[in-house]
C-alpha cells in the first residue's frame, strides 16, 4: 500500500433539496402537508448544519429551486445555488460545476433525510480521502442496499450521478467502468427517512430524533 501522505485537498459537501412543496410525499399516509413541510425543513437544517461544522468540509453548497431553503443555507453558512434545471441529477451536476470553479478536487453528495447525520458521520465518510490514490469513489448504500445515502468523489467528476432507483448499482457500477477504488460504507447513515416504514423505525431506535430534526 502507498504510504505517501494525500496531497492537500479542498473538499465540498453539495446537498441537494427539492421544492418544499409537496416535499415527503411518500409520507402523506402519515403526515399532512404542513406536517411534511416542516420535516423537510428541519432536516434540512440539521443535514446543512453537521456539514458546515464538519472539519473536512471546506465549503457547502446547497443546490435548490426553494427560496425558502436558499435562506436557510445562507443563514446555516452554506453556500446556496438556485437550481434551474430540472431533476435531482442535472441539479447536481450544476452545483459540481460551481465546486470545480471552486477549487474542489473532492464533492460528497449528501442527502437530507438522513437521521443519524452528524460532523463526525460525515468525517467518517471522508475517510477514505486520507489514502492518495484516485480516483475514489465511497458510497453508503442504504438499509435495503438499493439506495446512495451519501457518495463521495474525488476528483468530482470521476462518474457521472445516478441517483434515483437502484443508485448504489449504477454507482458502483460506474466506478468500476472508470477503475475507480471503491469503497462501500456501513454506518449511522444507512438510516434515511423515507416512507412510513421508516419513519416507524426511526421513531423506535431514535424516540427523540424526529422531534429533534
Amino acid at each position: 500500500m502507498d504510504a505517501r501522505p494525500a496531497p492537500p485537498s479542498r473538499t465540498f459537501a453539495v446537498i441537494p433539496v427539492g421544492s418544499l412543496e409537496g416535499a415527503k410525499s411518500r409520507l402523506g399516509e402519515t403526515l399532512d402537508a404542513e406536517e411534511r413541510h416542516d420535516l423537510a425543513l428541519r432536516m434540512a437544517r440539521r443535514t446543512i448544519e453537521a456539514a458546515a461544522h464538519s472539519p473536512d468540509i471546506d465549503e457547502v453548497l446547497v443546490v435548490t429551486p426553494d427560496a425558502e431553503v436558499r435562506e436557510l443555507a445562507l443563514a446555516a453558512g452554506a453556500r446556496p445555488l438556485r437550481q434551474r434545471s430540472q431533476g435531482l441529477n442535472r441539479g447536481l451536476g450544476e452545483a459540481r460545476e460551481e465546486a470545480v470553479a471552486a477549487g474542489a478536487d473532492a464533492l460528497l453528495v449528501l442527502p437530507i433525510d438522513l437521521p443519524r447525520v452528524s460532523a463526525d458521520a460525515i468525517s467518517d465518510v471522508l475517510a477514505p480521502l486520507r489514502d492518495p490514490r484516485r480516483p475514489l469513489v465511497v458510497i453508503v448504500p442504504d438499509r435495503h442496499g438499493r439506495g446512495t445515502n451519501a457518495l463521495l468523489v474525488a476528483p468530482p467528476d470521476a462518474i457521472e450521478f445516478g441517483f434515483g432507483g437502484d443508485s448504489r448499482a449504477a454507482h458502483a457500477e460506474c466506478a468500476q467502468e472508470v477503475g475507480a477504488r471503491l469503497v462501500e460504507l456501513d454506518g449511522p447513515l444507512t438510516l434515511d427517512l423515507d416512507t412510513p416504514d421508516d419513519l416507524l423505525l426511526v421513531q423506535a431506535e431514535l424516540p427523540s430524533a424526529v422531534d429533534a430534526l
